[in-house]
């Protein structure tokens, strides 16, 4: 059997290698390395992909929050929602920009952030609502835009580990996630559905005007050369980077599928065990992509779990071990334990499996027969 990697990059770099390296030697031919044609025809790629008017494409995904935040002029102190359970750097742009983080508890079902808890937490300083798509499946965007609507607020959506998932809404419709809420943004980390080979990042919007606003943050405030119209940062996506992206995105459904027909198998050995919750999906949807493939172990050792499958090669990883308001740099007295009862749990039960568009069945036997071997 193959060596079990969490996320096996090398196997599928083998797989494009040809047009990897073909992407990449046109940049080394040209001479250009920053913004270059690669990065124009990703863009103009990805817009088509995600049917979005704009993206905006920069360094890496916490700065493709942050920008889309200056985008949207929010001002010191003001409130800004997202979940407690996540990555920091969702709630580490709000602080970043000297808004006003306010964490909200999760849903059980989905892990994303919860409806009624967004509702608790509305105050007439709150300015903006940023959930987050967590690994991989699409947050309940009907409900988060109503809300919006309803209090005059913005959506920001980080999509970092949702990209090419789609969201249902009650008409039967669908967007992809990422361009439903007022801005968008995403991560091209390696790891990613649609990873590159060092950091990346996009944002993504339907708004003109916006868009116009970004595209000069993202190169130090610049339309024009040595013209600073506004406050900017330098958060520009390398040519290298592009042509990986490129090289990758024709390919990202094909990826997706697999990571779904992988996290299907696995559901499969796992369905019914008294101490295990999958993740339940819908098999011939598309809302979830499985950036993660994300267990609950119930009533049983999780910890002693992870360190089983780590003795027998096998890699497994927990996302997330602390909750964010319990994180030192954002503990807040307006913070109660009991306000964050799902995270609390969540974070005592996750674990997450190897999960990758190179998993084979092989693989997939030998995991799954160790965590019921453990279990048992």
């Amino acid at each position: 059997m193959k060596k079990i990697q969490m996320v096996d990059l090398k196997s599928q770099y083998d797989k494009i290698a040809t047009t990897v390296n073909a992407s990449i030697q046109e940049v080394l031919d040209t001479n250009t390395y920053i913004n270059g044609p690669q990065v124009h025809q990703f863009q103009k790629s990805l817009e088509e992909y995600l049917d979005v008017k704009h993206v905006i494409p920069c360094a890496n995904g916490t700065d493709a929050l942050q920008i889309a935040m200056m985008g949207l002029d929010l001002k010191p102190g003001d409130e800004v929602i997202t979940a407690d359970f996540t990555f920091a750097a969702t709630v580490e742009v709000i602080a970043l920009l000297q808004l006003t983080p306010v964490l909200v508890d999760v849903d059980m079902d989905n892990m994303n952030i919860s409806i009624e808890g967004i509702k608790r937490a509305i105050t007439p300083k709150t300015k903006a609502i940023v959930p987050v798509h967590l690994f991989g499946r699409a947050a309940n965007m009907g409900a988060i835009m109503a809300l919006a609507k309803e209090h005059n607020l913005y959506v920001i959506e980080d999509n970092a580990q949702a990209i090419g998932a789609n969201c249902k809404f009650s008409d039967g419709t669908k967007k992809k996630a990422g361009t439903i809420g007022h801005v968008g943004s995403t991560s091209f980390f390696p790891s990613k559905n649609l990873g590159c080979y060092g950091d990346g990042g996009a944002i993504f919007t339907n708004d003109d005007a916006l868009a116009h606003k970004l595209r000069g943050i993202v190169n130090h405030g610049m339309y024009e050369r040595y013209h600073h119209d506004v406050v900017g940062v330098n958060s520009r996506l390398d040519s290298i980077q592009a042509a990986v992206l490129n090289a990758k995105l024709a390919l990202l459904d094909q990826y997706n599928e697999a990571r779904r027909t992988a996290a299907a198998k696995y559901n499969a050995a796992f369905s019914g065990h008294s101490n295990i919750t999958i993740p339940e999906f819908d098999l011939n949807g598309d809302d979830h992509v499985f950036h993660q493939y994300t267990l609950r172990i119930i009533n049983a050792n999780r910890d002693g779990l992870m360190q089983y499958l780590l003795d027998k090669g096998i890699p497994c990883a927990i996302y997330y071990p602390i909750p964010l308001h319990s994180q030192k740099a954002y503990v807040d007295s307006r913070y109660k334990e009991d306000h964050f009862p799902v995270t609390n749990q969540l974070v005592k039960e996750v674990i997450s499996l190897p999960m990758h568009t190179e998993l084979d069945d092989e693989q997939i036997k030998f995991i799954t027969d160790s965590v019921l071997e453990f279990l048992k």
